[in-house]
């Protein structure tokens, strides 16, 4: 197990009075504590300050923890062999005789600690736990034009806090399986309630908010839950009219184009866009399709310009 360097959390010598680990805890709690702290991982931070104070505010714990093995790289001296061979076996546990009673006001003022930091009074004796709410998380999740209408499942990976075998917590990673549910519009947020960070003693698991976002299409253009397209059609089409097969992300349908309809008219399929309450609308917007080559497309557009006499300019 990779050795936990509890001064180095705290930024104190070995050698610092109980004061100087009191003060150390103090500062870092004030600046991570998650009700109050904007840093990345804060909270993560807070239970790493708050691990490292509980082991060595109390002498008889602090004494167990300094004779753990230590690494060989940060050259500590090696202790005489007479008081190598005095020392009990190391542990983490809490040592069974009495405590001292610095210790024990240590112990009882833990949680006013926490209250003078975050301005709040001094819960009773029997309540002071260190009890704090998660963190809530944001993710982003895109969805497809077309999985707006039918919904989807997605999944969303995020850091999480874990336990080693001594039950600190430590960054982790999880995967959540989150069934989207159609009619959902970019902009929108989905709440996950108790998916966010895990809380501390009695805290309640933060939420999880995920954002979600309509990726761009190369057909389709969003304007809340109405959707529009572009439906080219030649000059013909628009003059004496015509039935037309258009997709839309819920499938094809039949357009009718009425005769006379002019290049940028839009029309209208009521609650053909994101379902909703209400659904939105599909518009198909008329647009001049390319004009068609060969001699006989040619012929045949002579013989419309000979049969009207039109002037857009005497008109």
């Amino acid at each position: 197990m990779k050795y936990k360097d509890y001064y180095k959390t705290l930024g104190v010598p070995r050698g610092a009075t109980q004061e100087a680990i009191k003060a150390a805890y103090r500062k870092l709690a004030r600046k991570y504590h998650p009700d109050v702290s904007r840093e990345p991982l804060a909270e993560l931070r807070f239970k790493e300050v708050g691990e490292a104070y509980k082991t060595l505010k109390d002498p008889a714990s602090r004494a167990a923890y300094d004779r753990l093995p230590y690494p060989s790289y940060q050259h500590r001296p090696e202790p005489k062999p007479q008081a190598a061979r005095r020392a009990p076996k190391p542990t983490f546990k809490e040592p069974a005789r009495e405590a001292p009673a610095s210790a024990k006001r240590d112990d009882e003022n833990f949680g006013d600690i926490l209250g003078e930091i975050l301005g709040r009074p001094a819960t009773p004796h029997k309540h002071r736990g260190l009890n704090v709410h998660g963190s809530d998380q944001r993710a982003k999740v895109q969805i497809d034009v077309e999985e707006a209408y039918t919904g989807t499942w997605r999944n969303v990976s995020m850091p999480t806090y874990v336990t080693d075998e001594y039950g600190a917590p430590i960054v982790g990673k999880r995967t959540l399986k989150v069934n989207i549910p159609k009619g959902l519009r970019s902009g929108q947020t989905l709440r996950l309630a108790g998916q966010g960070f895990p809380g501390m003693g009695e805290g309640r698991d933060g939420d999880l908010y995920l954002d979600v976002v309509i990726r761009p299409h190369r057909r389709y253009r969003i304007e809340g839950r109405d959707i529009y397209f572009d439906i080219p059609l030649s000059p013909t089409a628009v003059t004496l009219g015509a039935m037309v097969n258009v997709p839309t992300p819920a499938g094809p349908v039949q357009l009718a184009v009425p005769p006379g309809s002019a290049f940028g008219r839009k029309l209208r399929l009521k609650g053909k866009g994101i379902p909703g309450e209400p659904a939105g609308d599909l518009y198909a917007v008329i647009v001049k399709a390319d004009p068609v080559g060969g001699g006989v497309a040619q012929k045949a557009y002579n013989a419309l310009k000979s049969a009207f006499a039109f002037s857009p300019r005497q008109t």
